[in-house]
């Protein structure tokens, strides 16, 4: 379906619970490391780009998510510090950003929902389950 239509509701919303995951999975072992923030970028896309790391979705990243996450913060860091904003180089970017599901809609269209459970402290290291891929870097 892709990008097209209404955002898809939440699993929980919906009201068909028998249907399977039409999803082809891959195991890869070891850590994915997130490339450090750029000093040079304007304050704002270092900001962004920080943020991707806190963000859930960031599970799910690989090397190839991460260095498109790199190429759009220098983008935007440049479009920050132009003296000219460039609308369709703006478009642009959300697209890319949107590609790497940092919006509601875009991670509900790939299936991806992400639980914060409020009120509640976060659970200690050691009770967390251990996942096959997690990123580990700094950034």
């Amino acid at each position: 379906m892709g990008s097209r239509g209404p955002v898809p509701k939440r699993d929980a919303e919906r009201i068909r619970t028998n249907s399977e995951s039409r999803a082809d999975h891959v195991t890869r072992y070891g850590r994915v490391a997130a490339p450090a923030a750029d000093k040079e970028w304007h304050k704002r896309a270092i900001a962004w780009y920080r943020s991707l790391r806190r963000s859930g979705q960031s599970d799910f990243y690989e090397p190839s998510d991460w260095a498109q996450a790199w190429v759009l913060a220098d983008v935007l860091s440049k479009l920050l510090k132009s003296d000219q904003m460039s609308a369709e180089l703006f478009k642009n970017w959300l697209a890319g950003a949107r590609d790497l599901h940092t919006t509601e809609g875009s991670r509900r269209r790939s299936h991806i929902e992400i639980d914060r459970p409020t009120g509640e402290e976060e659970p200690e290291e050691g009770s967390l389950p251990a996942l096959a891929v997690v990123p580990d870097v700094a950034v």
